[in-house]
């Protein structure tokens, strides 16, 4: 899969299309999915410009891995998620429905989430 810098994600980071900013850092943009599939359901979006987790492992530094991952730790402390019991979501390629061609990890919570995956 190729990046295209049209996706909905990028045009989130170029500050066109407005999101409801959680937490932001050199490397991450968090913010609250306009269609959650849990009671409270944050958003993390990568700054670079990676396709899918697939291609941020393979692709990334470690520094920009350590970053990304200790930034979804801050949002899910900052939805008030972390205590309690949380999801990490990444939906990586075609047959996993991801949607828009940018990594991006799906933070759920707030509410006992369903065991059957």
């Amino acid at each position: 899969m190729e990046y295209n810098a049209d996706n909905v994600f990028a045009k989130i980071l170029r500050g066109e299309i407005p999101s409801q900013t959680i937490y932001e850092d050199d490397h991450a943009l968090a913010f609250y999915d306009i269609n959650p599939k849990a009671k409270i359901h944050a958003l993390v979006i990568s700054k670079g410009m990676f396709t899918d987790y697939n291609d941020f492992i393979n692709h990334s530094s470690d520094d920009e891995i350590a970053a990304f991952s200790r930034a979804i730790l801050k949002t899910a402390e900052l939805i008030g998620v972390a205590k309690d019991g949380y999801r990490i979501v990444f939906n990586t390629g075609k047959n996993s429905g991801q949607e828009v061609p940018h990594l991006h990890a799906h933070i759920l919570g707030g509410e006992p989430l369903s065991t059957d995956l």
